[in-house]
């Protein structure tokens, strides 16, 4: 029952602050017209998370992570990835403010891109491997497994609260103002993260 503990507290501190998928969860339960919309985001994030966390308990991604080249080459992949992805996003909300309306991404674009948000996230990779591969180590057994399933457990709980926010936030304010805001906000946030990912990688 300790390793299921220490799971929920660790991964509530490691997914609760600010970050690029969180802000795309959230970006797209604002967006969306309804929250059923939104369930394509969440469940791909989700699995995307389950996926992430498993392979950083069972060791598999540190594999990866052990080479600086990989590292180098991933966190590249990663900085091009956000530079693109803001940049879609701010064109996207240029053009809904000069036809007065926001669009929402389709149902195939939200699900590319949650996985691309997910899985070419070199902080969450690193943090997941670096914090949750690690701390995993303490536990055998049953153990073991309760603290992955906590950390899963979280994951698809925070996912799904933070579309919900972001519907509640969009339903009370449907104005091409407000909804434009968060988008250029989102792609503001994805530039800044890439420019850090290039500083720190320093």
């Amino acid at each position: 029952m300790t390793g299921f503990i220490h799971g929920i507290i660790l991964s509530m501190g490691l997914i609760l602050p600010l970050g690029v998928q969180n802000l795309f969860v959230f970006n797209q339960g604002a967006m969306q017209k309804t929250f059923f919309r939104v369930i394509p985001v969440v469940i791909t994030a989700g699995l995307c998370d389950t996926l992430l966390i498993l392979l950083a308990v069972y060791g598999v991604s540190l594999l990866v992570l052990e080479s600086s080249l990989s590292k180098t080459i991933f966190i590249g992949a990663g900085v091009l990835f956000l530079l693109f992805m803001g940049w879609k996003i701010w064109r996207k909300t240029v053009v809904a403010s000069d036809m007065q309306a926001v669009t929402a991404l389709s149902t195939k674009q939200q699900i590319g891109f949650a996985v691309m948000v997910s899985l070419l996230n070199p902080h969450a990779i690193i943090d997941t491997v670096g914090v949750i591969g690690t701390s995993s180590i303490n536990y055998n057994g049953m153990d073991k497994t309760l603290f992955t399933l906590a950390c899963i457990m979280i994951s698809w709980i925070w996912f799904s609260c933070l579309a919900i926010i972001g519907r509640m936030i969009g339903r009370r304010n449907q104005s091409t103002k407000i909804l434009c805001g968060i988008n250029k906000f989102s792609a503001a946030f994805m530039w800044s993260t890439a420019v850090y990912l290039v500083y720190s990688s320093f």
